[in-house]
């Protein structure tokens, strides 16, 4: 049966793992390795790493780190943060990652994803968009981690991002982040409708039926979160937990 894939979102700041609302809060959750090595047990699909201050701090997210990811993680995972030239792709590409996250770069040089995906495949190459409603209730995105926003459309941004060869599309929702009560439906439906790439869903999943939802109202290919695999309980205690295969292949079979 086939089965959506369900991705942690993992955030990082000075090399430890950190957790957001609505972009800001960060609140520490403990060291990624032993993330990884949990999720490991857990049969994870995937795993993202973004590096949050990497762009603001002019440099790429630590290969070191990389490296110590791909040494443990028996899944495939995606890395991000502060990529600007197709050296830093490569660099990160060789350190371990199967694929790197592109954001902030794309506005000033969309081509970079024509540059990666002619050397490395469009598989490897994610386009995260992060995007907020304005006061009128239409949407925007921005860049330098929900701090800067763009005059380019949104609906014009990801069209361009597809024409340019990358394999997947984050939608995220600056909103909902961190907030655990659902994605924004319309948003990703709206981004779903049209683009032929995936669409990983992203921002404010708090429960599985919340992917559901997700991949069955708004098309979905993919979907993404953070505290959910993070928090335990209404207290939000940190307990790194992912579901089980039966559990996942019973939420989406329904």
């Amino acid at each position: 049966m086939y089965r959506p894939r369900v991705i942690p979102v993992l955030l990082l700041k000075n090399k430890g793992l950190v957790k957001t609302v609505k972009f800001n809060k960060s609140r520490y959750i403990g060291d990624p390795i032993n993330a990884v090595k949990i999720f490991n047990d857990l049969e994870a699909d995937e795993l993202v790493f973004l590096d949050i201050t990497a762009s603001k701090e002019k440099r790429t997210i630590s290969l070191d780190l990389v490296k110590e990811i791909g040494d443990e993680a028996f899944m495939p995972f995606a890395v991000g943060g502060g990529i600007k030239t197709l050296k830093d792709v490569e660099e990160i590409l060789k350190a371990g990652a199967e694929k790197v996250v592109l954001n902030s770069v794309l506005h000033s040089n969309m081509n970079i994803i024509s540059d990666v995906a002619l050397k490395f495949g469009s598989q490897s190459v994610i386009a995260s968009v992060d995007v907020k409603k304005n006061f009128f209730g239409k949407y925007v995105v921005y860049i330098k981690s929900g701090k800067k926003k763009i005059k380019t459309q949104l609906i014009d941004y990801v069209k361009m991002i597809e024409s340019k060869g990358a394999g997947e599309i984050i939608i995220n929702s600056i909103d909902n982040d961190g907030l655990m009560q659902g994605y924004d439906l319309e948003l990703i439906k709206t981004i779903s409708e049209v683009v032929d790439i995936p669409v990983i869903a992203c921002g404010g999943a708090g429960n599985l039926g919340h992917f559901k939802e997700a991949t069955q109202k708004s098309f979905a290919s993919a979907v993404s979160a953070g505290s959910v695999f993070v928090y335990h309980g209404p207290r939000r205690g940190i307990l790194i937990n992912y579901p089980e295969k039966n559990e996942l292949n019973k939420v989406f079979a329904n």
